[in-house]
């Protein structure tokens, strides 16, 4: 079978422009639901148990710095390495590595916080990273939040030339 490109898998998995960079598609939706008075108040309502995705992440794109209110768990597919970009509420900045290779310091999955911001680069500009996250409770765009450049430089000024680039 010859290498797919990045285009390949985006046609074969039907894969969308998400609104953070890259391509993505919900695999997943839990049918059941966790009720609102079983959840931490920052949900403001009911949320599936859980979602699943695939994300395509092209070199010369990047996943923007954004947070969700639930755990996330990235998986590695295919193609090339990527560096998540973590910044938690404390201000600590973590860049674990998802990718095949464990002997280079890369993981076939990474925990992504509830409240941390995050974003993600392909370590390989011209190649790209095939991944999935799995959402905990499940997601929700309204649990979604794309990070403003100057509020996060005002927060995180330790953080200026990740922010810059990771934002949009």
């Amino acid at each position: 079978m010859a290498a797919r490109t990045a285009a390949d898998w985006i046609a074969a998995l039907g894969l969308l422009p998400h609104p953070e960079g890259g391509f993505y598609r919900e695999t997943y939706r839990a049918p059941e639901l966790i009720a609102a008075d079983h959840l931490p108040a920052r949900f403001g309502g009911a949320r599936v148990y859980a979602t699943a995705i695939y994300f395509l992440l092209p070199g010369d794109q990047v996943s923007a710095l954004h947070r969700i209110k639930s755990d996330e768990i990235w998986h590695f597919y295919a193609g090339t390495a990527l560096t998540l970009t973590l910044i938690h509420p404390d201000g600590r900045l973590e860049t674990p590595r998802l990718g095949p290779d464990p002997e280079r310091g890369e993981n076939f999955q990474v925990l992504v916080p509830s409240g941390c911001w995050y974003g993600a680069a392909v370590d390989d500009p011209g190649g790209y990273a095939l991944v999935g996250g799995t959402v905990a409770p499940g997601f929700d765009f309204a649990d979604f939040e794309l990070a403003d450049r100057q509020t996060l430089l005002a927060s995180f000024p330790q953080h200026r030339q990740t922010i810059l680039r990771l934002t949009r």
